[in-house]
């Protein structure tokens, strides 16, 4: 478990989940920082422990990892399980990925690859909903990917962007979770290391080259930063400005 400084001590720290041991929470830590709030970053696989409450967090970020939501692993299971935590307590709680297919699994979707096993790695163009542009009216045309597998969306749950090979892209469940698929938080070193080390995932179907991931992020980088930034204060500074928080919701659990 790693405490990370803040400019504003007063403000909760977010809790931040983490799937390796060299794993970064790249932009979106900066950026959390850079709004006022610790890092609480912990690796279940590693075996940190997870808080039975967010009583002291503002609210909780899952990021993604090479394994799936579907996998047997306990830690797996465990995080999974673990999401009730923020859903009965209102916390505010993003998902990333896998943290969002985590997030699907919890309560009652699927989480699973094309039936043509096309994949999305790299960068594809993305379409925000009319609930999307109600919340957010700027949103990026082109995000970047690096998945096998996509999700249904939870009952519930309002869709908030959508993509061509797989259409959920980003959703928000009740007041305060939220769901993305895509990859917002990398800074360019860390394309560059998922470039290097994912090099043979690219002669996947519809994946493309790595100097396609490099050479879109010239092009496409620059509105996605500015998302994500916006994106963030909406899950985490909505919350905190309110003061208070809503009514819990009823949630759905997966068998």
């Amino acid at each position: 478990m790693l405490m990370t400084p803040s400019q504003d001590t007063k403000k909760l720290p977010v809790l931040v989940v983490l799937h390796q041991e060299t794993s970064s929470p790249g932009r979106v830590g900066q950026m959390l920082v850079e709004k006022g709030y610790p890092l609480d970053i912990r690796r279940p696989v590693l075996g940190d422990p997870l808080p039975s409450t967010l009583a002291q967090h503002t609210g909780a970020v899952i990021f993604g990892g090479p394994m799936s939501a579907n996998d047997p692993d306990p830690f797996v299971k465990a995080e999974t399980d673990w999401i009730a935590v923020p859903l009965k307590e209102n916390k505010p709680f993003l998902g990333i990925c896998l943290g969002s297919q985590m997030m699907v699994r919890h309560l009652g979707g699927t989480v699973a690859a094309d039936k043509d096993g096309m994949t999305e790695i790299g960068w594809y163009p993305l379409r925000a909903t009319a609930h999307g542009r109600l919340l957010m009216p700027h949103w990026p045309k082109m995000v970047y990917h690096f998945h096998r597998e996509g999700f249904s969306l939870p009952r519930g749950a309002q869709l908030l962007a959508e993509g061509d090979v797989y259409p959920n892209q980003a959703f928000r469940y009740g007041d305060n979770a939220w769901g993305v698929q895509f990859h917002a938080e990398l800074t360019r070193a860390m394309m560059q290391r998922w470039v290097v080390r994912g090099e043979g995932r690219f002669i996947m179907p519809n994946a493309q080259k790595g100097s396609e991931h490099l050479e879109g992020r010239m092009i496409f980088d620059a509105p996605l930063k500015q998302w994500l930034s916006d994106f963030l204060s909406l899950v985490f500074e909505r919350h905190a400005a309110e003061g208070q928080q809503a009514p819990e919701r009823p949630m759905r659990r997966s068998a």
